[in-house]
C-alpha cells in the first residue's frame, strides 16, 4: 500500500496558499503606499528586475528539466526551489512596485495615465495582442500556484510516478507564464515615465 501521508498533510496548505497568494496580491495590488500617508518614492527600478527574475526562472525550468531527463535528481531538485525561491521574489518585487507606482498603459506616450485615441490608434493591433499575452499570463500564474507546490511536496514524498504525471502539466504552464512576463514587460516598458 501507497503511503500518501505526506500528500494529505499539505493538501489543504496547498489549498489555502493557492488561495491566499493571489488574493492578498490582488489586494495589495489595489493598495497604494501613498493613500494611506506613507511618502515613499515609486520603485520605479523594479520592472526590468522583476522582468529578468522571470526570464532567469524559465532558463532554471529549462535547466531542472534537463538535468532529470539526465538522472541528476539533486541537480534538478536544486534548481527547482530555486524556480519557486525565483517566483516568490519577483511576486515580492511586483506587489511593491505597484503599491509604490500607478500602473502603466500600454500606448501611453505622454505618460499621462491616458490612452487617447491617437495613442491607441499608435498601438494599434498591438494592444489585442498585448492584453490576450497578459490575460493568458494573469490565468495561468494563478493556475500554477497549486500545480508547482502538488509537484514539490509529490517529489517530496518520493512520490515521483504521480510527480512526473503533474509536472508534465505544471512545467509548460510555469514556463509559459515566466516567458509571458518577459514579453508583457518587454511590449509595455517604453511606456514607463
Amino acid at each position: 500500500m501507497e503511503d500518501h501521508s505526506l500528500e494529505k498533510k499539505f493538501n489543504k496548505i496547498i489549498a489555502i496558499v493557492s488561495i491566499l497568494i493571489p488574493t492578498v496580491v490582488g489586494v495589495l495590488f489595489a493598495v497604494k503606499l501613498k493613500d494611506f500617508g506613507i511618502n515613499v518614492e515609486p520603485l520605479s527600478f523594479l520592472p526590468p528586475i522583476y522582468a529578468t527574475t522571470n526570464g532567469i526562472t524559465a532558463v532554471v525550468l529549462v535547466l531542472a528539466v534537463i538535468a532529470i531527463k539526465n538522472g541528476k535528481q539533486k541537480l534538478h531538485q536544486r534548481l527547482m526551489t530555486f524556480a519557486i525561491a525565483l517566483s516568490l521574489a519577483f511576486l515580492v518585487m511586483y506587489v511593491a512596485y505597484h503599491m509604490t507606482a500607478e500602473s502603466v498603459k500600454l500606448g501611453d506616450l505622454n505618460h499621462d495615465g491616458i490612452v487617447d485615441a491617437v495613442e491607441k490608434a499608435k498601438v494599434g493591433a498591438v494592444r489585442f495582442l498585448y492584453y490576450f499575452i497578459l490575460g493568458t499570463h494573469i490565468i495561468l500564474s494563478v493556475a500554477i500556484i497549486p500545480l508547482v507546490l502538488i509537484s514539490y511536496v509529490r517529489a517530496l514524498g518520493q512520490r515521483f510516478d504521480r510527480h512526473r504525471k503533474i509536472a508534465r502539466i505544471t512545467f509548460p504552464l510555469w514556463l509559459y507564464v515566466a516567458v509571458t512576463g518577459v514579453v508583457v514587460y518587454l511590449m509595455i516598458s517604453p511606456y514607463y515615465a
